[in-house]
């Protein structure tokens, strides 16, 4: 049978991107968003629009989806996890497939402490551009999902399976067997990109260029090319140099989630970003990151105002 159902639960650009993509060619109920009961209730009022088509999503609470989901896609912001994982409860079983699109290197780790590692892939979201505004989403690329398994060298039946599905529904993708290693390239990236556009108040053309915004970004990712050999991940000057290439693909006029959290006035996720650095960089005895120790005042500044 396959993956019949799907829920993701976060309406932020991932979720309105990748589920609107699904939604072409699902049946109707084959794809709910879940939320609490105010948020249904305001996501029903609003509606929202990706690429200025209406998504006609079926939002729900989980207490009115019938039985446990096939494939579940967490896309919340890292502050929004606990809460999304409590939402999560009732439609999870011994069979749901569970996605996490999350920042940062942390969020399989939590979802399999709760639900079991066995039902969590390891994934990464690339290469989109989409900037959402309000309740309007907007992108030129859509970029792709990076998947597979925990282990290195494996392809399990559940990464065939969401291929498969996939396939199906029109999403982008690739099958990683490194998983932990693109994770960590994906880290890296966002380290950088994330938080100088956030300092600069710039987009994706600020740091496409030379210039200070640029040198600043690719030393706050050789920040991380070090930290990840601590914590047995090697990265090189090669990832570092397919992940600028990543980047420059890009939309000039794109802008990364952080960008888009300060001109909305809202936190930022700076602690899953320098925050991670430094303190892995503690936990290892290193000298402080510098590069990433100065964008992490800068933006806690810049938070301070919110």
């Amino acid at each position: 049978m396959g993956i019949q159902s799907v829920s993701f639960i976060g309406l932020g650009a991932l979720g309105v991107l990748f589920g609107s993509q699904m939604n072409l060619s699902l049946p109707k109920g084959a794809l709910t968003f879940v939320a609490d009961e105010a948020r249904v209730k305001k996501y029903k009022e609003k509606g929202v629009y990706a690429n200025q088509q209406f998504c006609d999503f079926d939002y729900r609470t989980p207490e009115s989806i019938k039985k446990p989901v096939d494939l579940l896609i967490f896309s919340v912001k890292a502050d929004g996890l606990d809460a999304a994982i409590e939402l999560a409860k009732p439609i999870v079983n011994e069979h749901t497939i569970i996605l996490s699109l999350l920042n940062g290197i942390s969020s399989e780790r939590i979802l399999g402490s709760v639900f079991g590692e066995d039902k969590v892939l390891y994934s990464v979201a690339q290469g989109m551009d989409a900037v959402k505004v309000n309740n309007i989403l907007s992108y030129h690329h859509m970029g792709m999902i990076c998947f597979g398994d925990q282990e290195a060298g494996e392809t399990s039946k559940m990464t065939k399976e969401v291929a498969e599905f996939f396939d199906r529904t029109g999403i982008p993708y690739e099958v990683d067997t490194n998983m932990i290693k693109r994770q960590w390239g994906k880290f890296m990236l966002n380290v950088g990109v994330n938080q100088t556009v956030a300092v600069y108040r710039g987009n994706y053309g600020t740091i496409q260029v030379e210039g200070e915004p640029r040198e600043t970004m690719i030393a706050a990712m050789r920040e991380v090319i070090r930290i990840a050999q601590y914590e047995g991940v090697t990265l090189t000057e090669d990832d570092l140099s397919y992940w600028l290439n990543v980047l420059d693909q890009l939309n000039a006029e794109g802008k990364p989630s952080m960008a888009q959290d300060v001109e909305a006035g809202r936190k930022s996720e700076v602690e899953l970003f320098a925050g991670t650095v430094i303190a892995l960089y503690k936990k290892h005895k290193l000298a402080q990151p510098t590069t990433n120790q100065m964008l992490y005042e800068n933006i806690q500044h810049i938070d301070s105002h919110v």
